[in-house]
């Protein structure tokens, strides 16, 4: 799909993979599309593991003074289970098509979960970006009740090499889409860090948009 479906876009930036994988502008379709334009951030292809190098964190996120810590292995999710909210959805790759769309989740499958393939995976050092819709143009999807996450909860996400990242939660904060903090939702970090992201706010029927996203924040244990 590559069109507008009933929910809405914000937009921000994303980040690929850490070092040269700078990241690109990002928006967040709810009940259809993940945009993504090249251009804020590089939107580089993806080098080899050995090219990767950790942007100053400390710069880009003057909030907070992240260090290195646990992290685990490149390998792609298969699966994330939020025991809170009720949440067990298998995992699709997002990739970027030619006009710089994000590919959705299938918008007829309202139990599953997309992550930024150009991006680092969950549980890897940097910033892992996954994304779901909070409803369709049937019923509530995956992440309807994403905004009942505070710190503390945890979840995790199964991987392709049968390792288990559990992740905390930091923060959950929602972001008007017109002043959406690009540099602190997706920022590279030398820590293994999570960004869980949907639609919130109002939903103005005029635009056929959500007026915020919300964003829940997490890091690896």
């Amino acid at each position: 799909m590559t069109a507008r479906l009933s929910s809405p876009a914000v937009t921000e930036s994303v980040p690929q993979r850490q070092g040269s994988r700078s990241g690109v502008p990002f928006s967040v379709w709810c009940a259809g599309i993940l945009l993504l334009v090249l251009g804020v951030f590089g939107g580089h292809p993806k080098p080899p593991d050995d090219s990767r190098t950790p942007h100053d964190a400390a710069a880009l996120m003057p909030w907070s003074t992240p260090v290195p810590g646990k992290h685990l292995p490149s390998s792609a999710p298969t699966r994330l289970v939020i025991p809170k909210i009720g949440v067990d959805a298998p995992f699709t790759a997002l990739s970027v098509d030619a006009k710089g769309h994000l590919n959705p989740p299938p918008a007829d499958n309202v139990n599953m979960v997309g992550w930024y393939a150009d991006g680092v995976t969950p549980g890897e050092a940097g910033t892992s970006i996954i994304a779901g819709h909070v409803d369709t143009k049937t019923s509530a999807a995956v992440f309807a009740r994403l905004s009942s996450l505070k710190k503390g909860d945890t979840f995790r996400v199964e991987k392709a090499d049968g390792l288990t990242a559990s992740f905390v939660v930091d923060d959950a904060e929602t972001f008007e889409k017109d002043h959406f903090p690009n540099d602190r939702v997706y920022a590279d970090t030398p820590q293994a860090q999570v960004r869980l992201i949907t639609c919130a706010g109002d939903y103005d029927h005029s635009a056929k948009d959500y007026t915020e996203n919300l964003v829940v924040f997490a890091h690896l244990v």
